[in-house]
């Protein structure tokens, strides 16, 4: 293919047009860098992952005043009887530290911790504002609306509307972006990354020169090879959650000039999601109905494998901090999938995604009628056991309370439910089927306090920088949910000001 030079030379190439790879252009673009964004996907798909989130982000607060000024609308006429609670950061390190297997917090994890309201505060600065997510993260209570997990705004939009907000700001600031261009290798010269070699949509390929490049151009979840390779051959077969771009090769261009893996390579963010749902990201329906085929509220049922048994605590805890460990749960049963089965006392807690038109479901108004239509259970009898079982086991003297961890579980079984525990007694009963999607990986490469990308002997590898899915170490055996686009702002943030300082120590 013809080798074109593009002759219009820019301070710094940021490949990847997600949250983090945003957030590093604006922190640039603020500090005097211009900045060209590619991206390998056109421009209705580009934005990386980002797009297929729910737009919530999780942060150290102390109170309502810390939120009122990362709001859209602080005149909002539910906040005066809103409790938002707290969130601090002791309570935000002991959940990492809950998914770490037994690891001490990160140097990563601490950065998260840490920067996190104040990454937020910019963002707001910049004018990318927040709603609260009084329809997810909260339930009614005596006329107040309490918020639970820690987890209490969202964009506008949710992430399509961060990815706009975002690029609307990056845009303003003079940053410049060119879609369908994918990047193949990075170029070096006197020992100093200088650019990138691009494929463009007709084939042809271009070098993109620069003082610096940033990589923000997401993990490994779309490419099957890599994820049996790193997470296990399960993971060949997982639906992927969010865009099909993201093929890890921001990380294999970086190994290739001597960086280091870093993190957990073997873990990933994953999700219940329909069975019947399209393999890569649901294309042809709008962005904000994506969300619509996670099937998040196990914790309200029970879920049966197969082999028609139990197989998670469904009510361990708050779903913000199981569903991206369930997922991967999930995906490793017998066929890879399983039935979530609720009755009729619940419909009303259930999120949208449960009725959305194109959701999966089988109804009866009997337990054993249900049974005989779960596809994909051999052993019916084994099935219907095992929910007579847990009704029979559910302790009637708690009282069920959606707001709390309430303690409501099941007594003497060798897999309890912990909480939210009812007996499945009022008809219709439904059941969805779902299987293992996977959202975004958690092993990456090892970066500086400035973003620089490092080598094994921890030198930096100059003038490349990395942010996003791309950095390791920040979670391990699963995460707190909405910390991975928090994660994406502070080390996007953090690799923008480091490359921009970078191209200042050039001149």
């Amino acid at each position: 293919m013809p080798l074109k030079n593009d002759t219009d030379k820019s301070d710094i190439i940021i490949v990847g047009s997600g949250n983090a790879a945003l957030c590093a252009g604006i922190a640039a673009s603020s500090n005097g860098a211009t900045v060209l964004m590619i991206d390998s996907a056109d421009e209705e798909m580009a934005g990386g992952n980002s797009k297929y989130t729910a737009g919530a982000m999780r942060f150290v607060y102390n109170n309502n005043e810390d939120l009122t000024p990362l709001l859209k609308d602080p005149e909002e006429p539910r906040l005066p009887n809103t409790d938002f609670g707290s969130y601090t950061a002791e309570k935000f390190e002991a959940d990492l530290l809950g998914f770490n297997d037994g690891r001490p917090l990160s140097a990563e994890q601490r950065v998260l911790i840490d920067s996190s309201y104040e990454t937020m505060l910019w963002l707001s600065e910049q004018g990318v504002k927040f709603n609260p997510i009084y329809e997810r993260q909260s339930f009614e209570k005596d006329g107040k609306h309490i918020f639970w997990g820690g987890l209490t705004l969202a964009t506008d939009g949710e992430g399509v509307g961060l990815v706009e907000a975002e690029l609307d700001v990056f845009l303003k600031l003079g940053g410049q972006i060119k879609y369908n261009t994918k990047a193949t290798k990075i170029i070096v010269e006197n020992e100093s990354v200088s650019g990138i070699i691009c494929e463009t949509e007709s084939g042809d390929e271009i070098t993109l020169k620069a003082k610096c490049v940033i990589l923000g151009c997401g993990g490994f979840e779309s490419n099957p090879e890599l994820r049996k390779k790193y997470i296990g051959p399960n993971w060949e077969v997982a639906k992927v959650r969010g865009t099909p771009h993201n093929m890890g090769a921001g990380i294999q261009m970086a190994i290739e000039h001597g960086a280091v893996e870093h993190g957990f390579f073997g873990g990933c963010h994953a999700t219940p999601m329909d069975l019947h749902m399209k393999d890569y990201g649901n294309l042809g329906i709008p962005h904000l109905e994506r969300k619509n085929y996670r099937k998040i509220c196990y914790f309200l049922g029970v879920m049966l494998n197969a082999n028609g048994e139990r197989f998670v605590d469904e009510g361990k805890d708050f779903r913000n901090y199981t569903y991206a460990q369930f997922g991967g749960a999930v995906l490793e049963q017998p066929n890879h999938f399983a039935w979530q089965i609720f009755d009729s006392k619940t419909d009303h807690l259930l999120y949208g995604e449960y009725t959305f038109h194109d959701a999966h479901f089988v109804e009866a108004d009997t337990i054993e009628t249900l049974v005989e239509k779960l596809e994909g259970i051999a052993d019916k009898k084994k099935a219907i056991e095992t929910l007579a079982t847990y009704n029979a086991a559910v302790d009637e003297t708690v009282l069920f309370e959606p707001t709390i961890k309430d303690g409501k579980g099941t007594v003497g079984l060798n897999l309890p439910k912990s909480n939210w525990a009812q007996v499945l007694d009022t008809p219709p009963y439904k059941a969805y089927p779902v299987t293992g999607g996977i959202t975004f990986t958690y092993g990456g490469l090892k970066v500086d306090a400035h973003g620089a990308v490092l080598k094994e002997d921890d030198q930096t590898i100059t003038g490349l920088f990395a942010c996003g899915e791309l950095v390791g170490g920040v979670f391990f055996n699963g995460y707190p949910g909405g910390s991975g686009l928090t994660s994406g702002a502070v080390f996007g943030r953090r690799a923008g000001e480091g490359a921009a300082q970078f191209v200042k120590s050039t001149l």
